[in-house]
């Protein structure tokens, strides 16, 4: 383990050499950023190198930001959390459900029909955080932001209506939680970090995945399938994320970038992230309806099946939590009237 990081941190110095440019000379501080999608995909494009450049404005240049994506610093994507606790990488964005029940409290947003909007989630899932969250679960590292992308949906080879449809049905899903609805519903899931659902789509390896239309055209997913299940005025599960930063690194700071990067950090930051992911929903909704794909608007009737076949959801997460030594059902009510707080 100690061979393979060191291999990763020579790497990681390997690849910022390679990237320095004259302006890095100039900078007090340079910061690796790392995460696992395309640089040309939404959230690195619109979110993370747009948060970036602010700080580095900010900063009057004092801090610069190198940006690594698609896991260019090597490993995998479940790694990243590691990666960032190890100081491999400073600045790590990853999904909390590619390490299965190390962030078990960040769960309860991802449970089905949970959210509204990503915005007014992002902003309750922030708030959650700093009550249960910033002293255990993600006491090892400095989170700069935690976000949910726009409501999640199928995409699939075959039409899916109603939830008998899913029998035998192989589909990758993105989180602990939203793996086993799938497999109680009849499907069986196959888990993946997101960056493979393509791969795994043209080989036959699934059927189906889900995930929110906005990363749909990076991944050329309508490409791969014409068929979309959605669920009007309801989401049927969304995915937490974690922006966060190593805290040795951040500790080293002087106080003035400290406050830089603190100025970009928290619940504005976090709802910011989450607003623009979905605003990405709508072009990438075009692109499968401009191919002619069949996009399946299930009715409130329909929805409402759905709804029954995954009430069982809440309850089971809720004894899981118990279970760990938490108040499950606080929890989750914590996180309902947090939600219904900023979706008024």
């Amino acid at each position: 383990m100690k061979l393979f990081k060191t291999a990763l941190r020579t790497a990681a110095a390997a690849a910022i050499v390679a990237g320095t440019t004259t302006t890095a000379f100039a900078a007090e501080v340079t910061l690796t950023m790392h995460q696992f999608l395309p640089a040309q995909a939404n959230v690195p494009k619109h979110v993370l190198d747009v948060w970036a450049k602010k700080i580095e404005e900010e900063s009057n240049g004092r801090i610069e930001i190198e940006h690594f994506a698609s896991m260019s610093l090597g490993g995998k994507p479940p790694e990243l959390i590691g990666q960032l606790e190890d100081g491999i990488a400073d600045i790590v964005w990853t999904v909390p459900g590619y390490t299965p029940g190390r962030f078990p409290q960040a769960e309860v947003f991802e449970l089905p029909f949970m959210m509204t909007d990503a915005e007014a989630t992002s902003r309750a899932y922030w708030e959650y955080a700093e009550a249960n969250m910033m002293d255990k679960d993600y006491q090892t590292f400095k989170p700069i932001a935690l976000w949910v992308h726009g409501p999640g949906l199928i995409h699939s080879k075959d039409p899916i209506v109603s939830v008998a449809d899913l029998n035998g049905v192989k589909l990758r899903a993105p989180t602990r939680v939203t793996n086993k609805m799938f497999s109680e519903m009849g499907a069986t899931p196959v888990g993946m970090p997101v960056p493979a659902v393509p791969e795994a789509l043209s080989k036959g390896v699934i059927d189906a995945t889900v995930i929110p239309w906005e990363v749909t055209g990076a991944l050329k997913v309508p490409e791969l399938v014409s068929n979309h299940t959605t669920f009007p005025g309801a989401s049927l599960y969304t995915t937490t994320f974690i922006f966060g930063m190593n805290k040795d690194k951040y500790d080293a700071l002087p106080d003035d970038l400290k406050a830089v990067i603190d100025n970009n950090s928290g619940a504005d930051t976090s709802a910011w992230a989450g607003k623009t992911m979905q605003s990405f929903d709508e072009p990438s909704y075009e692109i499968a309806k401009e191919r002619g794909n069949n996009i399946i608007a299930l009715s409130d009737d329909q929805i409402a099946e759905w709804k029954a076949a995954a009430a069982s959801q809440e309850g089971d997460w809720v004894e899981e939590m118990n279970g760990k030594g938490f108040d499950g059902q606080a929890l989750l009510d914590q996180a309902k009237a947090l939600i219904a707080k900023y979706s008024n």
